[in-house]
């Protein structure tokens, strides 16, 4: 009888053996690994385009700190800061009006952004380009669809980054 449960035991436990290499986080790149803390200060903004710095740098902080693995501090207390600056925005017409076909009725919003994770040595550790991206309506009021749509942009391109500082892809 007890020949009975042993097969199927050591089946089981050869199952369960297979997975024994997996460790949940530490996906960090390796240049990274003796990161811990971030600092963020106000991002540059070198377009015409009125407070994108305020925006960037809100987006880099939130995304940061919903991805985890990284704390964000003051610069005193961190062990790397991340210097970012945008550098472009895009617009290009999407789709125009059925009746008139010089008129854009969406429009796609790229905004570019350079960045370096520097640590307090002033190494470079890591450094790239990444660019976010959404589409609006060119309502009644542009302005204003511009603008609501400059955040989910800013916040594209901030998970971009986060991704790649986090995960290393």
């Amino acid at each position: 009888m007890s020949k009975l449960y042993l097969i199927p035991s050591l089946i089981t436990l050869l199952f369960l053996s297979s997975c024994a290499g997996y460790r949940l986080g530490g996906a960090k790149p390796q240049a990274l690994k003796n990161v811990k803390n971030i600092s963020v200060p106000l991002v540059e903004n070198d377009t015409l385009e009125i407070k994108l710095a305020p925006l960037a740098t809100n987006a880099l902080v939130s995304a940061i700190s919903n991805d985890g693995s990284y704390r964000i501090t003051k610069t005193s207390n961190s062990d790397a800061y991340l210097k970012a600056s945008i550098k472009n925005i895009d617009y290009r017409e999407f789709r125009s009006s059925r009746l008139d076909t010089l008129r854009a009725e969406e429009l796609t919003m790229t905004i570019s952004v350079n960045w370096e994770l520097i640590d307090n040595s002033g190494a470079t550790l890591l450094k790239g380009t990444s660019t976010g991206s959404t589409r609006f309506f060119n309502d009644d009021n542009q302005r204003i669809s511009r603008e609501n749509a400059k955040a989910n942009a800013l916040q594209n391109a901030a998970d971009k980054i986060t991704s790649r500082i986090s995960n290393g892809f």
